[in-house]
């Protein structure tokens, strides 16, 4: 579920068997749109909507939640001393030196008159130096009811070496918060470092409620409508979790929609034999990217939605405020073109769209290039080519360009600049050459700019999967089950013997374990990865490293650990240091089975194309208009090569290939554009 459409995908447990529905989103109540879209599909696949058996979901009403600031009034319960632990915050700001004069500082998500003190203390070593004061914290809950708090955050100083305050803190807000949805800190972070746990644990109080309501309401919707099936939720990290720990724990599915993208790109990179990837999803409002090693997409440790960065695993996606509803414009100070980032969304969306849209945006520029067909969504959308143009004009009298299809090039080749950057930041910024990975496109509107950053950043093969547009709903159907456990060591690497080293993480990868079979996920069932935050002995940063049982299990894992730290630290800052490591969080993920979808088989053509072509058009590309062929992708054969300029229609996306460039339709439905020489 994105900003401008609902992406719907229903899969036959039995046969693998697929289909596709994309309607637009609601954002007044996004359960219509979800509900819109699967009576589309059921429809299209002539089934009941009661053989539906399970609801797999990945949505962005947590993220829009902190984009829109209409989470939840969160009262904070902090130590005595650390009331202002968020005001104070971090010393970063972005932007550099220029960031000091003009950026706004934003507002944290607990206000200080609805942050109180506790006096009690706990050690680093999770020692009690004083016993909390019960009846002093009864008083401050009570300042936080008058204030009228709707979700109650609690983060004491130390908590993540002994909750046993926190714990208590929760009782006694049960008696006098009845009702009030509870976060504590040794719960959602149970990490060192008290900003972050204390700003993790105040955003999953902000945006309990919104979901709580979302995820009730929808399940309430698809029963009423006859939906048997159980409800999960995609977490950020490309795991599944029920719908009931979802709500317990919302800040885990912030980037839940990205999420799915990246999940459905490795799962069809992986039948046309690709694992070395960079994901592209582009769409209405904004494109996310993300960098796959080995099949795997890479995991941080942080979250980022807007102005906010909270300490939760997530897959490494980096947002663009580019998208296919992205505005463009001309400020009259620069008379410089500029698109994004603002954009059109689902309402009105583009002037192309007929719904009252009247500004020019990417799919608009699209539009009068040629490159879009006549509808979008399956017919859900009939295109006004006027309109566009007469957007799209208005940016041609601004610059004083010669038509409206040199100031559409100008949209385009400026959102793929944008784009590009978004490219490197997951790619050159962290040691990687873009040209060792195959770009992978999918999206509403990435496969018609696939092409053009295929060739900007010289990743090839450009792979466009089969139903592009609905391709995250295709990783939540393709993802597993997922929990995690964490804890803070603090440990120097030497002083840890193979033993106790293992210990450490085998308990959390028991706990994390324990909850995933509460999901009725099969204990026999599950698979265990773990990763630990090392750095060396002084520095004030760490880095993630990531290993196996095989690891763990080793003679001497603790060195063999630090050697992969070793190297990571060479690859991202080309030098290490000759000084002990130290072992600060370590990490155990637990996943469940993966679902069984079944593989597209095309039938086996000749090369030859001839069969799908439907027409000709004319397209504008590179300051000229040429002659383009149309083709049906859904009549497209295993081993058909379509040259360029070529426009490639299907009901939920549409690709462009370029003049000397290729695409090839490989067995497993995938397009695979290269250059023709290539």
């Amino acid at each position: 579920m994105g900003g401008t459409f609902t992406d719907v995908l229903l899969v036959d447990e039995d046969s693998g068997a697929t289909w596709r529905a994309k309607t637009a989103s609601t954002p007044s109540d996004q359960s219509v749109g979800v509900l819109h879209g699967i009576d589309k599909v059921c429809a299209e696949a002539g089934v009941e909507r009661g053989d539906v058996a399970h609801v797999l979901h990945g949505t962005t009403v947590a993220t829009n939640a902190i984009l829109e600031g209409k989470g939840a009034t969160v009262g904070l319960v902090t130590t005595e001393g650390f009331r202002q632990v968020l005001q104070i915050a971090r010393s970063f700001v972005p932007g550099g030196l220029a960031g000091w004069i003009i950026w706004p500082k934003p507002e944290p998500l607990a206000a200080l008159e609805n942050t109180v003190e506790v006096p009690g203390r706990t050690g680093s070593d999770g020692s009690v130096v004083r016993p909390l004061d019960e009846e002093a914290t009864r008083k401050a809950l009570r300042q936080l009811r008058d204030n009228g708090i709707e979700a109650l955050a609690v983060s004491l100083i130390n908590a993540f070496a002994n909750d046993e305050h926190e714990r208590r803190i929760a009782e006694l807000a049960a008696e006098e918060l009845p009702g009030i949805e509870v976060s504590l800190s040794s719960v959602v972070l149970p990490e060192m470092r008290e900003y972050e746990r204390a700003l993790t644990t105040v955003a999953n109080g902000y945006v309990q409620p919104q979901v709580a309501r979302y995820v009730a309401n929808l399940s309430a919707q698809l029963a009423a409508e006859g939906v048997r099936g159980e409800l999960s939720i995609l977490r950020s990290d490309g795991g599944l979790s029920s719908a009931t720990a979802a709500i317990s724990a919302p800040v885990t599915m912030l980037l839940s929609g990205p999420a799915g993208g990246v999940t459905g790109a490795v799962w069809v990179a992986e039948q046309s034999g690709h694992t070395e990837l960079i994901t592209f999803d582009m769409g209405g409002t904004s494109t996310d990217v993300a960098l796959v090693q080995g099949g795997t997409a890479r995991i941080g440790r942080e979250t980022k939605v807007g102005d906010l960065t909270v300490r939760a695993s997530a897959v490494d996606v980096r947002t663009v405020g580019a998208g296919g509803g992205s505005i463009a414009h001309v400020p009259q100070l620069t008379r410089a073109l500029r698109v994004g980032p603002q954009s059109a969304g689902a309402e009105p969306g583009p002037a192309a769209y007929g719904k009252g849209g009247t500004e020019p945006t990417v799919t608009d520029a699209n539009v009068v290039l040629g490159y879009l067909p006549s509808s979008l969504a399956g017919g859900e959308i009939t295109l006004d080519r006027e309109a566009a143009r007469a957007a799209v004009q208005t940016v041609a009298d601004a610059m004083g360009l010669p038509s409206a299809e040199a100031a559409a090039a100008g949209i385009i080749d400026i959102v793929n600049e944008n784009m590009l950057g978004g490219l490197r930041l997951v790619s050159v910024q962290q040691g990687f050459d873009p040209r060792d990975f195959a770009l992978v496109a999918f999206g509403g509107a990435g496969p018609l700019h696939a092409n053009a950053l295929g060739r900007l950043t010289g990743a090839w093969p450009v792979i466009v999967p089969p139903s592009p547009g609905v391709l995250c709903a295709l990783g939540d159907a393709t993802t597993s089950a997922r929990d995690e456990a964490a804890r803070t060591v603090l440990r120097k690497v030497g002083d840890l013997d193979a033993g106790e080293f293992a210990t450490v993480f085998r308990e959390l990868a028991e706990a994390a374990s324990q909850r995933l079979v509460a999901q009725g996920v099969p204990a026999d069932r599950h698979t265990t990865t773990y990763s630990a935050d090392l750095r060396f002995v002084g520095q004030g940063n760490e880095l993630p490293v990531t290993f196996d049982e095989e690891l763990l299990a080793a003679p001497d894992a603790p060195a063999l650990l630090a050697a992969r730290f070793d190297a990571e630290h060479e690859r991202l800052f080309s030098f290490t240091l000759a000084a002990g490591h130290e072992l600060v969080n370590a990490r155990a993920t637990v996943t469940g089975p993966r679902p069984r979808v079944a593989p597209i088989h095309l039938e086996k053509g000749d090369g030859d194309p001839s069969a799908a072509r439907t027409g000709d058009t004319r397209v504008y590309v590179d300051g000229a208009f040429v002659d383009a062929g149309l083709y049906d992708r859904l009549k497209l054969r295993a081993g058909d090569v379509i040259a360029g300029p070529a426009i490639v229609a299907e009901m939920d996306s549409t690709t462009l290939v370029l003049p000397g460039h290729t695409a090839t339709a490989d067995a497993g439905g995938s397009l695979l554009i290269r250059p023709s020489e290539a």
